[in-house]
């Protein structure tokens, strides 16, 4: 799998949101994972990571 480059930025604009879920990153295997209800599933998606860890 190849590593993603991510931009860094201090503001992000969306239009059309229905509501956030503010959940914390866990362990899965060799990479990572946020849990969301099933509801979500097969939706398009945006994960905002910051670089606060709590």
């Amino acid at each position: 799998m190849n590593k993603v480059k991510i931009e860094e930025t201090t503001e992000i604009t969306v239009k059309g949101i229905q509501g956030f879920i503010e959940r914390r990153v866990t362990k899965f295997g060799s990479g990572a994972k946020v849990d969301c209800p099933k509801e979500f599933l097969d939706r398009k998606v945006y994960l905002i990571i910051t670089s606060d860890k709590e």
